[in-house]
């Protein structure tokens, strides 16, 4: 089986290559000139350089694939018109190219709990909860669900929508564990999480891609608590051997968190598109779809994920 992965040198997409050279795939990682290969470097995979905006010069390369992986896109931006080039036109130009290909057997979109939107009180959203993206992030997620779609009655498709990931590697969650280290995390009330370790979630992706019952669909993927703010950072606090002090922000603060972050760090975690995010207490979905139709079941407590996190931290001494 011959696959195909974009977005492999980043987070989630390196756990995902891993786990498909276990299955016995051989794997092919679409990468850039300046994409940085730490991750992948030392494992078996062949390398399709291209940016995705210029994927159609090679879509005869596409049709020897079996399955195509597309992960890669923009969590961070300075801008919505980047969110939208990275996350909705790219997905678009890369399906447009595969669909020339009679071999795919599958073509696996990797969205988000953002392309939704959050919930409410003990409504987590599932796959029937009509999209209300609130951020730049989540409108462009929802754009590439929409051009994907746009393909499955020409080709086999399956749309994933994880919550927030975390695991070793991860960025986005060290801040948050930087910040207990020194002492401290922010809060601005409960907040309400769903959340999935990232090895479940390439589980996950691995197993809808072969599973007929996929095939067409749109499926939530997460573990099977909903976690107030509180738990993760005590969690957080027992792994680093901190107790951290809450400190406390006013919601009407949150814009000049994010300008301030955004000053700091044009594409860091803290910014002014994900603070339309901190503004909804309720980010929780519910992947009994998963469950019923592909047997998906996650398997890593947050205990567990958070100290193999925090441990893989230290050994990289990023904490």
């Amino acid at each position: 089986m011959k696959a195909l992965v974009t977005g492999a040198p980043g987070f989630i997409g390196s756990y995902l290559v891993e786990t498909l050279l276990k299955r016995g795939y051989e794997v092919t990682c679409l990468v850039r000139n300046t994409s940085n290969l730490r991750w992948i470097e030392h494992l078996d995979v062949r390398y399709l350089t291209c940016d995705l905006s210029d994927i159609e010069s090679r879509a005869g390369e596409l049709g020897k694939f079996h399955y195509i992986f597309h992960l890669a896109g923009a969590t961070k931006a300075v801008c919505e018109e980047d969110f939208h080039r990275a996350n909705a036109v790219c997905t678009g130009n890369l399906i447009r190219a595969a669909s020339r290909s009679s071999r795919l057997e599958r073509f696996v979109y990797l969205s988000s709990l953002a392309a939704v939107g959050p919930g409410g009180p003990d409504r987590p959203v599932d796959e029937n909860t009509p999209p209300r993206p609130v951020s730049s992030y989540g409108r462009s997620k929802l754009e590439g669900e929409r051009a994907v779609l746009a393909f499955k009655d020409a080709l086999p498709v399956t749309i994933l929508r994880p919550p927030a990931v975390y695991g070793p590697r991860d960025t986005d969650f060290l801040v948050m564990f930087r910040m207990i280290r020194k002492g401290f995390f922010p809060y601005w009330g409960r907040c309400y999480y769903s959340l999935l370790y990232v090895e479940d979630l390439v589980a996950g992706v691995a197993s809808a891609a072969e599973n007929k019952k996929a095939e067409g669909g749109t499926f939530f993927l997460c573990d099977d608590i909903v976690y107030t703010n509180e738990q993760i950072a005590e969690e957080i606090s027992a792994a680093t051997g901190v107790k951290a002090l809450r400190i406390r922000l006013p919601r009407a603060f949150l814009p000049a968190l994010g300008f301030l972050g955004q000053k700091i760090d044009k594409r860091g975690i803290i910014n002014g598109d994900r603070v339309n995010d901190f503004r909804y207490s309720y980010w929780t979905c519910d992947a009994g779809g998963a469950k019923r139709e592909l047997g998906f079941q996650s398997q890593i407590t947050l205990r567990e994920g958070i100290k193999w996190t925090a441990d893989w931290y230290r050994i990289h001494r990023w904490l």
